[in-house]
């Protein structure tokens, strides 16, 4: 593939948005941040991309509903900036027929949380988040129309952690491990479907404070996925993109499913978010590439709801 179909596969900045009390832990793994070639990693070489967005929304219950702090009943609300550097590196090595690559992401994270249940205000934190590294991604182009990867990532507990208050948590303080499958389909007509397809699996926070109790909180297992429907105008492209998250496990504290309590947690606080927007691309001749996209969430339950608003930079070294 040409250069200037830069390929973003195996995504990962830690959006650090205070769901260590809404969904424990959080999401290290930024839902949507890939769609454009999501399944299409470019020639060999090394690449450079740039993240940055703001996030914000309003944490919602089991239910869908917002939730409020009993003590002002104001809705929990989290707003959040972020900027992560990643690099990729693609060789010449082949394994089972494709190419050989890695990557690694040092996300940047400023975010604010206001009017969790149980605390009084608000209260900021700025900081590296959880860093992402995957040694194994392979990508096959199997035809000018059809391109296939898959990865292996790897999500460190690297972000500043406080168990005595969420607000002030910009990392998960668990490892995770997320296999991933990813497809481009370019048919004629200058059209692109694509989609990144991801379980993620995490350990346990072993320094964990639920409802006053300290112990062992797992998050449970997730699939999520990408997905990008576009149309290339030129050296333009404009299409819908968004995310999907369902979690499959429950919850569990010192090795029991979280029970429901109050209408604020569910039994065992499975999370879900379908999230969905408009996305633009320009590819310069040098093979640089701009995307600009909004993603608004709705069907959310046991996480926060909002929209995200991306800017990604991507180019050859």
């Amino acid at each position: 593939m040409k250069k200037s179909s830069i390929a973003l596969l195996v995504g990962g900045l830690f959006l650090a948005t205070g769901v260590a009390q809404a969904k424990e832990g959080g999401d290290q793994y930024p839902n949507g941040a890939e769609n454009w070639y999501a399944g299409a990693l470019p020639p060999p070489g090394t690449y450079f991309i740039n993240y940055f967005g703001y996030y914000g929304g309003k944490l919602q219950d089991g239910s869908g509903n917002a939730v409020k702090n009993p003590a002002n009943s104001k809705e929990a609300r989290v707003d959040a900036f972020f900027d992560a550097l990643r690099v990729v590196h693609v060789t010449n090595t082949q394994i089972l027929g494709g190419n050989w690559a890695m990557h690694a992401i040092l996300p940047i994270v400023s975010q604010s949380v206001g009017n969790l249940p149980g605390t009084v205000g608000s209260a900021s934190k700025f900081g590296i988040g959880d860093i992402t590294i995957d040694p194994l991604v392979i990508t096959w182009h199997h035809s000018p129309e059809l391109h296939t990867a898959f990865g292996f990532d790897i999500n460190l507990p690297t972000g500043a952690y406080d168990k005595d208050d969420a607000r002030k948590s910009i990392g998960a303080n668990y490892y995770s491990f997320e296999p991933i499958y990813a497809v481009t389909w370019l048919p004629q007509g200058s059209w692109e479907l694509s989609a990144k397809l991801m379980y993620n699996i995490k350990t346990k926070n072993n320094d964990s404070v639920f409802l006053g109790q300290s112990g062992k909180y797992q998050s449970g297992d997730e699939f999520h996925m990408d997905y990008l429907v576009g149309k290339k105008i030129g050296d333009w492209a404009v299409g819908v993109s968004g995310y999907y998250l369902k979690q499959i496990t429950n919850d569990k504290f010192n090795g029991e499913t979280v029970q429901g309590m109050n209408n604020i947690i569910s039994t065992g606080r499975k999370g879900q978010v379908f999230a969905f927007g408009p996305s633009v691309k320009y590819t310069t001749k040098t093979g640089t590439m701009f995307v600009a996209q909004w993603q608004h969430e709705t069907m959310v339950e046991n996480r926060f709801q909002g929209d995200k608003l991306w800017f990604k930079l991507v180019t050859p070294l």
